[in-house]
């Protein structure tokens, strides 16, 4: 059984960089999709997505902003952030699937294994 762990996050101030890493265990297939979405009160978003075809996708809120990457052997998913703003703070939440999935930013439920939460906190 697949599981996440992820750590990272902290508070730090605008333009400031952070980098947060989900730590895989248990990852024993050849399809998969990575994903990081963040929580801000009731709302959700995908942040950014990698998949077995080394698709990547980013929310326009964080492109070029931000870079999310994983090593061969799927043992850790990784998403460097670079020239945070204020509005960037929220949880944050590694996630995967054994699955390629299309447009999984807005699929957040499509995804069975999940990372816990990591706090970050931007200020100005």
């Amino acid at each position: 059984r697949m599981q996440l762990v992820g750590s990272g996050g902290g508070s730090v101030q605008a333009g400031e960089s952070l980098r947060l890493s989900c730590a895989i265990s248990g990852f024993d297939g050849v399809a998969y999709t990575l994903a990081w979405f963040r929580v801000k009160g009731e709302e959700r978003e995908g942040v950014a997505a990698i998949d077995s075809y080394h698709d990547i996708v980013y929310a326009d809120s964080v492109k070029g902003r931000f870079t999310i990457s994983t090593d061969d052997a799927k043992s850790i998913l990784t998403l460097q952030m670079n020239s945070l703003k204020v509005d960037d703070t929220a949880t944050y939440y590694c996630a995967a699937d054994y699955s390629p999935l299309s447009d999984p930013l807005a699929r957040a439920w499509a995804f069975v294994y999940w990372g816990q939460g990591i706090q970050v906190t931007v200020s100005s």
